[in-house]
């Protein structure tokens, strides 16, 4: 049977408020016909701490420290926690909901989407699998997560080697189409982490951060040899190529769709009306 042929784009390393318009952008693109199903590869220029859409800035986040860090800051249009994007490879897909195979409900589209990162992890040599919460501890932990750090909050179908999570992803569905998009890191910086969010007290802090270390792992902490970007990127690529069955075509954007993504990085990703409104 013939493979489905995507698009691929690899962007490199964009500003903070570039990437989440791009990945916007093609959402809308795909949704009107004009391009097929997109995956993309993307970095961050400079390091940002990215947000959730209903996180709540002036409760959660320590801006303050943000700045220290000299770290971009945008909120994402997909929901989830923080994400600190420095030293990782950072990925979207977009799919329509009615993709052949797709699944209609959130979570079991997203095990099929991730399917593509688990065969990456699988191919740099890491024993990934999916984690499922089974306890009713788990499955309430999901209702309402105590961390405002993504990758301290347990959710479906996480991407787990040595029991603990490697990769943090995101979904929204808009237009009837599936934006799902995450980072899988490669090494990580706690203590820079930890001080972006604010906490009750500093033995609260302490304590996630002790508890954290059992629960996130850098692809580089648990590798027995160093991977670089170069290399997950031709992973993850493969990855996505066999896990969804599909044939992946490099794409580089045109002069018109580069400057309808600026348009709206400044006019909607830069604007502190999207960045601070909650």
């Amino acid at each position: 049977m013939k493979k489905q042929v995507w698009r691929f784009i690899d962007s490199g390393n964009c500003s903070p408020s570039f990437n989440m318009a791009l990945d916007e952008a093609l959402l809308d693109w795909h949704s009107e016909g004009k391009i097929p199903p997109t995956i993309r590869f993307y970095g961050w220029n400079p390091a940002t701490l990215s947000i959730g859409y209903f996180q709540k800035v002036e409760k959660e986040i320590d801006l303050d420290a943000v700045q220290e860090h000299r770290l971009g800051f945008v909120r994402r249009p997909t929901g989830g926690r923080g994400v600190l994007h420095e030293h990782e490879l950072t990925y979207s897909v977009i799919v329509s909901e009615e993709y052949p195979d797709m699944p209609k409900t959130v979570t079991e589209a997203y095990r099929v989407i991730s399917e593509g990162i688990l065969k990456g992890f699988q191919m740099l040599g890491l024993d990934a699998y999916f984690a499922v919460p089974r306890t009713a501890e788990e499955k309430e932990a999901l209702k309402s997560p105590r961390s405002a750090v993504c990758f301290d909050a347990p959710s479906w179908y996480e991407l787990v080697v040595e029991g603990r999570k490697v990769a943090g992803s995101a979904q929204t569905r808009q237009k009837g189409v599936i934006l799902q998009h995450g980072s899988i890191l490669l090494d990580l910086d706690e203590d820079k982490l930890f001080s972006l969010f604010k906490y009750p007290s500093e033995r609260v802090k302490e304590r996630m951060q002790k508890a954290f270390k059992d629960k996130a792992v850098a692809i580089n902490e648990i590798s027995p040899r160093r991977i670089e970007l170069g290399e997950a990127k031709e992973a993850f690529f493969e990855g996505f190529e066999e896990g969804l069955n599909i044939e992946l075509e490099p794409y580089t954007l045109t002069a018109e769709e580069m400057n309808y993504v600026q348009q709206l990085a400044s006019t909607r990703y830069e604007s502190d009306e999207w960045n601070f409104k909650r």
